[in-house]
């Protein structure tokens, strides 16, 4: 109780500042630490900026361990130094958008080092197969891996290239998600090195309490080191399909329909199309292939707003007949406009490593590694029709600078138990804005989102932000509802000098607790 009193208080202050200065002796004493790895301190600015490149924070030094022991180790020397303002924070393939794996002043683990392909242990055997991998492990190389056993991950993101502990730090949600529920809904055990610097395993069996903390958890408990993830039979090939919409009421009954079925689609998104200009000129370039070569400049949208559903099935060769049949029945069910039905078959690896491919055109172009002021909102059912009428048919006035992914998940595949918080309503929309910006239009891209948080927060709309940004203490309280005070409760148990993930701007750095 005494920490919790503590840890309250001293969260009332403001978010960390990127402006501590650090005492000379703590920095040095981390040079005298005995490591399999090791601490570079000369090539920091490597760290500093992530995929948003909207904050950047020069750290002090960066990990790069070869174990589990050597987080452990540098984690239990900062926890023993307690007065310290070293800080430390995780850092994937740097897929964040707003600083979030950054550690002003402090110490950035890079997770990927500790990738190691012989490390991948697959379990075929049993009716729960799984695979055992590091928290620094890209999904792209899990998937290539279990593959070669005829298995695969059930949930999914839209993007590969990212580390596995990083999603599960967030939640992991894609178009498989309505069924299978989010990444940290299909995790059996963890390895965390906690901010005391305990390696801990845990389950929902075994230190349980840890276990759904760090799931969802923004990386405020601990470090995920090492993964169990849940393993189901992978599919050969996908049958990957597009219709278009003009009435929004119909586009997302259909979409509500098709995550209520039983056996449907094994992939349901969608996404916003407007252009006042009247040319569809943003569907996704990785749909369209020498096989498929739909031009997108054919359409007319003749000023309205027009709403994509995207689907797809999942078929091995010996039974793609009887796929088919499937999915015209299913289709049969939809109010789509019929001339805007556009279908293309891949295998599965190709389909779930698509976004990939729209990367590798956009580096080739310079057009990669620019800001991305993105927005990620959970919006319930319940306002979703209100949120669309203001946002998508007067406040914006196009989405030619980045996709605006909207699809409905169902609150019942998440885990109640975990950090992660979602509306309070049986289903809920992802709807995500996926812009790229310069430099000199940065701004303009931030102002956007504000006025559209602005009108969830008048309106009363109910929304919850997924990767979440806020820097006072009023903000995230109120993000985390009445969860609140289990949130500063696992803070106190877990990392009590709140020495970890300093970006995501929750707790300042504590000097000690008695």
């Amino acid at each position: 109780m005494k920490l919790l009193i503590l840890l309250a208080a001293l969260i009332s202050s403001h978010h960390v500042s990127a402006t501590l200065e650090l005492d000379s002796a703590d920095l040095s004493s981390l040079k005298t630490l005995n490591l399999e790895g090791y601490l570079s301190f000369h090539d920091t600015h490597l760290a500093s900026r992530d995929f948003g490149d909207c904050y950047h924070s020069l750290p002090s030094a960066i990990l790069r361990p070869k174990s589990p022991q050597d987080i452990a180790k540098t984690l239990q020397h900062v926890f023993d130094l307690g007065p310290s303002k070293l800080t430390i924070a995780a850092r994937g393939h740097a897929h964040s958008l707003r600083g979030q794996a950054q550690a002003p002043h402090g110490i950035v683990v890079n997770m990927e080092s500790l990738a190691d392909p012989k490390k991948r242990r697959v379990h075929e055997g049993g009716k729960s197969p799984y695979v055992e991998v590091s928290g620094g492990e890209l999904w792209i190389d899990v998937l290539r891996q279990t593959l070669k056993c005829g298995l695969a991950p059930r949930s999914w993101t839209d993007y590969l290239h990212l580390t596995v502990g990083g999603t599960l730090s967030n939640a992991g949600i894609s178009g498989q998600a309505f069924r299978y529920g989010p990444q940290i809904s299909n995790v059996y055990q963890l390895e965390v090195v906690t901010g005391k610097g305990e390696v801990v395993n845990c389950s929902a069996q075994k230190n349980a309490d840890l276990f759904h903390a760090v799931l969802g958890g923004l990386g405020q408990f601990g470090i995920i080191t090492k993964a169990r993830i849940a393993l189901e039979p992978a599919p050969e090939m996908v049958k990957w399909i597009r219709v278009l919409y003009s009435d929004f009421s119909l586009f997302t009954k259909d979409q509500e329909l098709l995550i209520s079925l039983e056996k449907g689609f094994d992939y349901v998104e969608g996404f916003v199309i407007i252009n006042r200009n009247g040319i569809l000129n943003n569907w996704r370039s990785s749909f369209f292939t020498p096989e498929n070569p739909i031009q997108a400049s054919r359409f007319n949208s003749n000023g309205r707003t027009l709403y994509c559903l995207e689907i797809a099935k999942n078929f091995d060769f010996n039974n793609a007949n009887a796929t088919d049949q499937e999915v015209e029945s299913l289709l049969a069910q939809l109010s789509f406009i019929p001339s805007t039905l556009f279908s293309s078959e891949l295998p599965y690896l190709d389909f779930l490593d698509r976004v990939h491919a729209s990367e590798v055109k956009l580096r080739a172009q310079g057009l990669w590694e620019v800001p991305h002021p993105w927005l990620n909102l959970l919006i319930p059912q319940s306002t979703i029709h209100d949120f669309a009428e203001e946002i998508f048919g007067k406040l914006l006035t196009d989405s030619s600078n980045g996709p605006i992914l909207i699809y409905p998940l169902n609150k019942e595949k998440w885990d109640n138990r975990t950090s992660a918080v979602t509306p309070n309503e049986d289903i809920f929309y992802l709807v995500a804005f996926l812009s790229s910006s310069t430099v000199d239009s940065l701004e303009h891209s931030l102002s956007q989102n504000r006025r559209i948080l602005e009108f969830c927060e008048k309106q009363g709309i109910g929304m919850k932000q997924y990767l979440p940004h806020y820097t006072t203490k009023s903000e995230w309280a109120a993000h985390f509802s009445h969860r609140w005070q289990e949130f500063v409760r696992r803070k106190a148990a877990y990392d009590p000098l709140a020495i970890l993930a300093p970006g995501q701007r929750i707790f300042p750095k504590a000097n000690a607790f008695a």
